[in-house]
This record gives C-alpha cells, structure tokens and sequence, in this order.
C-alpha cells in the first residue's frame, strides 16, 4: 500500500508509482470517486471542446420529429 500524509492545507502528494499506473504527470486532472468510506483516485482524460463541437454539427439530421418519435421508447 502506498502512502502520503495529509498538509495542513488539505493537500497530499500522490506517490510515484500511483502516477506511474495513472500515467499521471505534472497539470493532469484526477477524479475522485467516493463508494461507501472508499475513495477511487482515477486519471481525468481532458475534455475536448473542439472536437465535441464539431462532431455535434454532423448529428442534426438526427433531431427531426419523425426520429423522436421513432426512439421515444427506447
């Protein structure tokens, strides 16, 4: 089990071979998941705003009535 101790200021310093699994370096963003009285550390992949604007102008053909309709009960 790996360790760190916890700053006065809330802060901690993930250990080496934790950022060597995450693939973690310097201005990664982690997430933290709570389940129960764990905590999952895991590596947020950065979102893309860009290419989620770009993607998102090739899928109005998919919001007419007609397909609303036809997914509704899904």
């Amino acid at each position: 089990m790996e360790t760190s101790r916890l700053s006065s200021k809330g802060q901690v310093t993930i250990p080496k071979r934790v950022r060597e699994v995450l693939s973690l370096e310097a201005g990664d963003v982690v997430g933290y998941e709570v389940v129960g009285g764990e905590v999952f550390l895991r590596r947020v992949e950065p979102f893309d705003s860009g290419y989620h604007l770009a993607v998102s102008e090739t899928l109005s053909e998919w919001v007419s009535p007609e397909d609303e309709s036809a997914f509704d009960d899904l």
